[in-house]
């Protein structure tokens, strides 16, 4: 019987590298998705006169792809600061859902690990390590601890690589023209469904999601800016709740 207290798991005191190793080896098939997202990225922030330092400054401080696409697409001269922070946060705001999640796991850690694992909370990141955890509760029939160097493993692979080949977007991209004919925005959709299928476990997940994803696409064609993703996050979590 897997124990359902994660907060009373013993808490990791010691480093591992092979863990560190083993997060970076499982990053590298999301990176294959990484590369055209963020030289896309690059891309269109080029359009819009960021530099390449600039871009890599602006994904480094906010390592979440989605908000930044949110971003670059509502940037004018003069910016509407307000309006972007807005809708960066209506975009970021599943980031508290992830959190929280992930808090019965990290509360008893260091606060430096804590805002460690925080700040480097990308979706890939977060649902890559809440598989490993549960892969390994399954395998020891136990609640698993979280893996701090694994999840770090995974997360400085994809950061470097988010900043970097974003970085290059903006320099090269405009010698390339409308990337969005070569159908490399799909990559980063395409990339998140792969994992998430990953993590199913049985049909009764079925309901929440498919809830989940149609109040989503209700929201996206009816309400403004980014109240979809907040839509399809609480629909589903309200599915699970009633259901439980």
């Amino acid at each position: 019987m897997i124990s359902s207290n994660p907060g009373s798991l013993p808490v990791p005191l010691t480093h591992s590298w092979s863990s560190f190793c083993e997060g970076i080896k499982t990053a590298l098939p999301i990176v294959l998705g990484f590369i055209p997202v963020a030289f896309m990225l690059g891309a269109e922030a080029a359009q819009k006169d960021f530099n390449s330092l600039l871009i890599m400054f602006l994904t480094m401080v906010n390592f979440a792809g989605g908000s930044e696409f949110a971003a670059i697409e509502l940037w004018s001269s003069p910016p509407a600061v307000l309006f972007i922070l807005f809708v960066t946060l209506m975009v970021n705001s599943r980031h508290l859902i992830m959190g929280a999640t992930l808090a019965p796991y990290i509360k008893n850690l260091p606060k430096r690990i804590k805002f460690t694992t925080l700040f480097f909370m990308a979706d890939e990141v977060w649902a890559l390590s809440m598989q490993d955890i549960q892969r390994r509760s399954v395998q020891a029939s136990t609640l698993a601890p979280f893996r701090f160097d694994f999840y770090m493993g995974i997360g400085i692979t994809l950061y470097i690589t988010w900043s970097t080949f974003a970085g290059i977007g903006a320099h090269y991209g405009n010698q390339l023209g409308d990337l969005h004919q070569y159908g490399l925005h799909m990559a980063f959709p395409a990339m998140f469904i792969a994992i998430l299928f990953s993590m199913w476990q049985t049909k009764s997940d079925a309901l929440p999601w498919a809830i989940s994803a149609l109040s989503a696409a209700v929201a996206f064609y009816v309400l403004p800016g980014g109240w979809y993703v907040i839509i399809g996050t609480l629909s589903g979590m309200l599915t699970v709740y009633i259901r439980s």
